[in-house]
């Protein structure tokens, strides 16, 4: 071990996107200093990995805390424990119901959560339609990516046409990116007012209003608009395979493209929400009908048509989702808690290999949105965000282990395979079996377009 070296997490089976080895892994100053066996003088803290798997610290780009905002739903030292707990080391927040939409603003959200974070965050941006030509500024201020709607949602507006054209050519000259919310406004607005119409206060008005097909013609928009302008765009959310498919295709037509995996989609079935009701309000809706179709998508995702996985985050607690109607009740999950012990039984289920975790849910995420090579591996030179790993341990998911301020998850009574040991960030253990540390050592970082601290 190197003279000088902070933490040495020793005999453990490192996991990267190209395989996995028995290696150790050493520390100075936060980060990785040597990935291997090395004979030297011993570290100032030894932590014994034998039998565990040492996973990269995950990096979840889309996550909303509420904070500043609803808080009684969620904020960020509360979600950013179910983050450490649940092996995320990094999360991309932004928050709908005080939206950050230009440097000033993203500013003054930095130095609001100061000291609020327990893990290292970046902060994205909305556009709003008479904001497009704050933009640039906006980029260079650090947002780490701009959200955009095509349909009104959460009370942000929705784009479409010249003005989301316009948007995508404005990002693209920033070399940025964009995560879209793609929901065709014309047909879920139609849908809503007929379904209003007849009267419809059932679960089952989800899948109808928000609809298959609004998704798609929402998608081939946003696909052809990003294949005309150049702009880098992720679709959020991809709920189906026919979605995944729209994006794959304007990516081999060249189209800068990626696709968002979530675990609603892999897992939860369509016709949940006519026993759960509103515990199963998101959009767009759970679309998998049956066994053929969640194995579809977990291929997608193994074989990369779907490029990285994300939680989208967005909690309310189980009386705020009850309170009143299907229509009243908050879109949103939560997924902070849950996210890593799905994947990790996934491989255990052969459904993805360890590779393909570290590549989908850490590497593939911190490239696309600039945090490589600093996040997403572990590599010499890479922050020490570190996730220790019992491959063998099988437990129950429950609604009382949930840190997040949700206090439910639509995963409990699932028995799954796999459970985080411990968290590290940068060097520093934030969380150890299933509860995070009083720590709150997250720092802020800039996007690739930052020309000085924000």
């Amino acid at each position: 071990m190197a003279v000088g070296t902070d933490l040495a997490v020793v005999g453990g089976i490192v996991v990267t996107s190209d395989g996995f080895r028995r290696a150790d892994v050493l520390v100075r100053a936060g980060t990785i200093v040597a990935v291997g066996f090395e004979d030297a003088d011993p570290a100032a803290r030894v932590v014994e990995a034998d039998g565990l798997f040492v996973l990269p610290g995950m990096v979840d780009s889309h996550v909303h805390l509420m904070d500043p905002g609803p808080t009684e739903r969620e904020d960020f030292p509360t979600g950013t424990a179910a983050a450490a707990a649940g092996g995320i080391t990094t999360v991309i927040e932004h928050t709908h119901a005080h939206p950050v939409r230009s440097a000033e603003e993203l500013r003054g959200k930095v130095g609001y959560l100061h000291g609020r974070s327990r893990v290292d965050f970046g902060l994205a941006a909305h556009v709003w339609p008479d904001r497009i030509d704050r933009i640039a500024a906006t980029w260079r201020a650090g947002a780490t990516f701009f959200k955009v709607f095509t349909c009104t949602t959460h009370g942000v507006p929705g784009l479409a046409g010249a003005e989301l054209r316009r948007v995508f050519e404005a990002v693209a000259r920033t070399d940025g990116v964009c995560l879209v919310h793609a929901e065709d406004e014309e047909m879920t607005a139609v849908a809503e007012a007929t379904l209003r119409a007849a009267g419809r206060t059932d679960a089952g008005v989800l899948s109808e209003w928000r609809s298959r097909e609004a998704e798609a013609v929402a998608v081939s928009m946003v696909v052809d608009l990003a294949l005309r302008t150049g702009v880098r765009a992720s679709i959020a959310h991809v709920s189906s395979p026919a979605i995944a498919q729209l994006v794959a295709a304007g990516r081999a037509s060249g189209g800068k493209l990626a696709a968002e995996a979530c675990p609603q989609y892999l897992v939860l079935r369509e016709d949940e929400v006519d026993r759960e009701g509103a515990l199963r309000k998101f959009t767009p809706p759970a679309r998998i009908r049956d066994d053929t179709d969640e194995e579809t998508m977990w291929g997608l995702l193994r074989d990369g048509v779907l490029t990285h996985v994300a939680t989208d985050h967005a909690p309310s607690t189980r009386e705020q989702k009850l309170a009143g109607d299907i229509w009243d009740a908050p879109f949103g999950l939560p997924g902070l808690d849950t996210t890593l012990a799905l994947l990790l039984d996934a491989v255990a289920r052969e459904r993805i290999g360890w590779s393909d975790l570290a590549l989908r849910y850490s590497e593939a995420p911190a490239r696309w949105y600039g945090l490589f090579p600093r996040k997403g591996g572990l590599h010499v030179g890479a922050d020490a965000d570190l996730v220790l790993v019992d491959a063998d341990a099988e437990r129950e998911i429950r609604d009382r282990d949930v840190i997040s301020k949700a206090g439910w998850t639509p995963y409990a009574g699932r028995r799954v395979r796999g459970r985080v040991v411990a968290t590290f960030l940068r060097g520093r253990e934030v969380a150890r079996d299933g509860l995070a540390h009083d720590r709150f050592d997250g720092t802020f970082l800039p996007g690739p377009g930052a020309l000085g601290p924000a």
